[in-house]
């Protein structure tokens, strides 16, 4: 088998490519959700706060149509007579469609966060305290190693606590 084959056949039944498909399919079924979150919820309340305003027939003429002269009432009637027009009205759909996708997944990425770090912290137990590494000479009162048994300031001998175990 040619060596190009070879590494592609390798590159292909790696977990890279597996992980991509999976990733791929995921994000349409995503998609799906979102985009129906935004026409089926989102959308119709925009409706109603509008007044129900259909941008999809808004448009500018830029020449006439051979076979019918306008005016022309919807933008079908325009393409229909041949008309050359600017729709400027499909153009801000898919800019408030945009708009709105991008809030619902900002929102529900923003959610998913949240949700990990609330588990994060779950599962982190809260730290033991740290045995203490010093303690106070008893006649001079300068802090010292927990495991001295002289003052480094005073040179007084000083007895290891009971429950010091001393380095060997």
């Amino acid at each position: 088998m040619p060596r190009f084959l070879t590494e592609f056949r390798d590159f292909a039944v790696k977990g890279n490519v597996v992980d991509l498909a999976v990733g791929i399919i995921i994000g349409s079924a995503f998609t799906a959700i979102v985009n129906s979150l935004v026409k089926d919820v989102f959308t119709p309340v925009l409706g109603l706060i509008t007044g129900g305003i259909n941008f999809t027939n808004l448009f500018f003429v830029l020449k006439e149509g051979a076979q019918t002269a306008g005016p022309y009432n919807t933008l079908a009637d325009a393409q229909a007579a041949g008309a050359v027009t600017i729709n400027y009205g499909i153009f801000l759909n898919a800019m408030i469609s945009f708009t709105l996708v991008a809030m619902v997944c900002f929102v529900l990425i923003r959610n998913i966060h949240r949700l990990r770090e609330l588990g994060a912290r779950k599962e982190e137990a809260p730290a033991a305290p740290a045995a203490p590494t010093v303690r106070n000479c008893p006649y001079c009162i300068t802090p010292i190693s927990i495991e001295a048994t002289r003052c480094p300031s005073c040179t007084s001998v000083i007895e290891l606590p009971k429950d010091a175990v001393p380095m060997a």
